[in-house]
């Protein structure tokens, strides 16, 4: 059915994370897979949602020139919001292990930015969403980052792996935000920017 919708457009999604990618499988949505390498640099002024709308532009202005007529391209940015503090991928097994044991027992935020581009027209948008933690033992952080890896996710965690079965007393918001993408906020939004 949607590709009905957006049988006179080319959707370029320009991300390499499984989740992301999955969520537009699952879409039944045609659409191609477009990677460039961004050094994702923003300046030190910027707070929360700030972080995420400016990374999203900054990958898409990577593709200016490129696009076609009927092109779409998607791009995104996710950070986990805790303290005043941005916190991203994990540098390495230390830091990851310092930032679970940071959100333990307590609400941090998540916060994706999504930016539409065509060769007429950009729109960015994001989404929030507050996890709570439960209380943390530090064998339950070791356990994880040994068996699960989560090393290219914001905040060192995948709330669809062992530890959201466990360690996830709260989600206000979009579950699928936290995944990786506000997939119902993109497919809206989608609609709009067709339309």
């Amino acid at each position: 059915m949607l590709n009905t919708l957006f049988k006179n457009h080319n959707i370029i999604l320009a991300s390499g994370s499984p989740r992301r990618q999955n969520f537009f499988k699952e879409l039944d949505l045609e659409f191609e897979i477009r990677l460039k390498d961004v050094e994702e640099i923003y300046p030190d002024t910027l707070q929360a949602e700030e972080i995420t709308d400016f990374l999203a532009e900054l990958k898409a202005n990577a593709f200016a020139g490129e696009l076609n007529d009927n092109d779409i391209l998607v791009t995104s940015d996710t950070i986990v919001w805790h303290e005043g503090k941005a916190l991203g991928k994990p540098k390495d097994y230390d830091d990851a292990f310092e930032t679970l044991r940071s959100l333990s027992g307590k609400t941090h935020e998540v916060i994706t930015s999504v930016c539409l581009t065509s060769t007429t027209k950009r729109e960015t948008f994001h989404e929030f969403t507050k996890v709570t933690f439960n209380p943390l033992p530090d064998e339950y952080i070791r356990y994880y980052l040994d068996n699960y890896s989560p090393f290219d996710k914001a905040g060192s965690y995948g709330i669809q792996e062992w530890i959201g079965l466990v360690a996830i007393a709260k989600i206000e918001g979009s579950y699928n935000n936290v995944v990786g993408l506000p997939v119902d906020k993109v497919f809206q939004h989608l609609l709009i920017f067709v339309g």
